[in-house]
């Protein structure tokens, strides 16, 4: 977590009428910033806050309550910056929070007129990202990602993470629609894997249901995933201590084929809803859930935005930097280990949050580790 000044303060600073945040993607990312927007909402009631986002991100946050979206749809091109333009015409905020070093989003900010446009401190402002603002987030050292994000806001008068003990806080709008359907497509689906199970002469989650496990297996790269033999080892684990296992995930072919696998392996029955939801619904299932297991991927933070507790699986990336924030004392990491093995170095001997290389380090984390994380889950969580 970032190491905070007791000489931090916050300047007085006139409350602004309009504010434009730029953060276009991803999924892990935009929850991240949804905190600190609405830490910025809760200070300023009467600001207007538009917010420029991209497509697939939009589904997600779309509903947030007070808050207008622009959607950037990279898809299209330059297109999308003559659409964005048209979109802002005559308008000019009174300041421009831009969240993303991507050349993109450096590009887009182009378009916003802003009288005051703040951006990263010089360490993170990758890219050209310096050249496109005025101002700049003080610097951190060992930040998460949420926590730079929280500098945008005390950059603007907001008191938001000013010391280690504060909490962000989500207010992440589901439909009662997707909450309904969530809770049906459970309770249906249990029923059946129930009576499977029967049929099996397997009742060893029947008569002690702890609720529903969710594992989301699948990053969006192939090598941040763990071994499918591995997570149905853990479902086998979880069944036998009164969950019921679901596999969660979208529809593509990788995701599709880790499924299969993993399927596949265990000896338990799981709901299988990979493919099966939209970003809403799955929201829905996560905060349903009384646990989820899942690598470094957007899923992990959305259960983190409902308050369910997370067991992130971490091989590449640091997961002091990109961890489920509220939820990083259940991660399992070997990142430490591969850092040291590639570079000779620790973490704390370089630059935080630098990543390391490798197609199977996923593979380095054992069973036994996750299966003990999820036992002290348990156990703190009261399920």
């Amino acid at each position: 977590m970032v190491q905070y000044s007791s000489k931090l303060g916050l300047n007085a600073i006139t409350p602004p009428e309009s504010i434009c945040i730029l953060r276009l993607s991803a999924i892990g990312d935009v929850c991240h910033a949804v905190a600190a927007v609405q830490a910025i909402q809760r200070y300023y009631p009467a600001a207007q806050i538009t917010w420029i986002l991209g497509k697939v991100e939009a589904m997600l946050l779309k509903d947030l309550p007070g808050v207008e979206f622009i959607i950037f749809d990279k898809k299209c091109g330059l297109k999308a910056y003559r659409n964005l333009q048209h979109s802002l015409q005559g308008r000019q905020f009174d300041v421009l929070l831009h969240m993303q070093v991507a050349l993109r989003a450096n590009i887009a900010s182009l378009v916003i007129k802003a009288k005051r446009k703040i951006g990263f401190d010089k360490a993170r402002a990758k890219e050209l990202h310096g050249l496109f603002m005025r101002e700049s987030i003080e610097a951190q050292s060992k930040a998460h990602v949420l926590e730079g994000f929280a500098a945008f806001a005390r950059k603007i008068g907001v008191p938001f993470l000013q010391n280690a003990a504060d909490k962000p806080q989500w207010q992440m709008p589901i439909a009662e629609a997707d909450i309904a359907w969530a809770e049906t497509t459970l309770q249906s689906e249990q029923a059946l894997q129930l009576n499977r199970d029967r049929i099996k002469r397997d009742k060893s989650h029947a008569d002690n249901h702890r609720g529903f496990l969710v594992i989301c297996p699948a990053a969006s790269k192939a090598e941040r995933n763990w071994l499918a033999e591995r997570y149905a080892a853990v479902a086998d684990y979880a069944t036998k201590l009164g969950f019921q296992v679901v596999l969660c995930g979208g529809p593509t072919a990788m995701e599709q084929q880790l499924r299969d696998d993993i399927v596949g392996y265990a000896q338990a029955s799981v709901v299988d809803l990979v493919g099966k939801t939209n970003l809403k619904q799955l929201l829905a299932i996560l905060k349903t859930a009384a646990v989820v297991i899942a690598p470094d991927t957007g899923p992990a933070h959305m259960a983190v935005t409902v308050g369910t507790p997370v067991i992130g699986l971490y091989a590449h990336s640091n997961p002091a930097r990109t961890g489920p924030y509220l939820y990083q004392h259940y991660v399992v990491e070997v990142y430490h280990q591969a850092l040291l093995q590639q570079t000779g170095k620790t973490a704390a001997e370089q630059k935080f949050g630098k990543r390391v290389k490798g197609e199977h380090l996923m593979a380095n984390i054992q069973i036994a580790q996750v299966t003990t994380m999820l036992d002290t889950v348990i156990k703190q969580q009261g399920l």
